[in-house]
């Protein structure tokens, strides 16, 4: 990846839900910047670490190169599982380890239904 400028556009803090609201201006980074790269480019920028930081969305419009950005930043990453919803957490993970995740969960689904169909059809057979 190229350098790319960073503009930043708006930084507020929400006291109300402990986290800053940054937005900016990658310039010239349309189609050329990854959620995480773009992530881990505004925490160092901010000086925090890049698991504290939550890309909401980066939008480029029609025909133009800049790519405007809105992220979340948290003081904790207790609160980014508290109010964020799973998908946006699985999205900020590599590839490797968000696949590893779902995968696990579906194997203790499964697992648990196929408990359920045992319990169901013991419990018929004693009658």
């Amino acid at each position: 990846m190229s350098a790319q400028e960073v503009v930043t556009l708006e930084d507020r803090k929400n006291s109300l839900l402990n986290r800053r609201e940054v937005k900016v201006l990658f310039r010239g980074a349309a189609g050329k910047i990854k959620r995480t790269e773009a992530a881990e480019k505004i925490a160092g920028e901010l000086g925090v670490n890049s698991k504290q930081v939550v890309p909401i969305n980066l939008v480029c419009a029609t025909g133009m190169t800049d790519v405007h950005a809105l992220f979340y930043v948290y003081d904790d990453e207790k609160e980014i599982a508290k109010q964020m919803p799973r998908f946006r957490i699985l999205r900020t993970m590599p590839k490797a380890e968000r696949k590893k995740i779902i995968d696990e969960e579906k194997a203790a689904r499964a697992k648990a239904k196929q408990e359920a169909a045992a319990a169901v059809k013991g419990a018929g057979g004693k009658k």
